[in-house]
């Protein structure tokens, strides 16, 4: 690489532990590290929005959370579009941010909830996520590249899928 090509002319990295803990974005873009999962990294990173979540729980009331997803939207896209040049990818599977501040949003929009709801929603969102039917897929195309585009675009289509989960669990709680 001559210093006049861009950075991905280099081809995309692949992350570690290291990178991880290299800057503060990385590790938010990542789940802490539970992007670095070699196998379905982002069921992992929404295993990891799900006990987290019940966490936040136990510590801070119903709009403090509702607060915190808030600021993980804006954190998180600022994470997702560091950590998405620093891998030279447009939407790397080892960054898991946007599956946890989504699943966040499921869980607070649906609480109280039992176990069998949080369970149904967490099936129900790792397939639209994975799967990215109608809907998500249309968001998943929207915003590709890099820069704020990018960060925008690794977000959108699991708020999407977050968004088709909710309307799954409401449409089975009316029946």
């Amino acid at each position: 690489m001559t210093v006049h090509e861009p950075a991905a002319a280099a081809g995309p990295l692949r992350p570690t532990p290291r990178f991880v803990v290299s800057h503060p974005a990385h590790a938010i873009a990542l789940g802490f590290g539970c992007g670095l999962s070699p196998v379905a990294p982002g069921t992992a990173g929404t295993l990891w929005a799900w006990v987290s979540y019940l966490v936040l729980q136990l510590w801070l009331p119903h709009a403090a959370i509702g607060l915190v997803i808030a600021a993980g939207l804006g954190v998180g896209w600022w994470a997702c579009t560091r950590t998405a040049q620093d891998l030279r990818m447009l939407d790397p599977s080892p960054v898991v941010w946007d599956e946890i501040v989504a699943f966040w949003a499921v869980l607070w929009l649906l609480a109280p909830s039992d176990w069998a709801t949080q369970l149904a929603a967490f099936a129900w969102f790792r397939f639209f996520d994975a799967v990215k039917p109608g809907p998500v897929g249309w968001a998943d195309r929207l915003f590709h590249g890099f820069g704020w585009r990018g960060g925008l675009g690794i977000l959108l289509d699991d708020l999407v899928a977050a968004f088709c989960t909710l309307l799954v669990m409401a449409l089975w709680r009316f029946i």
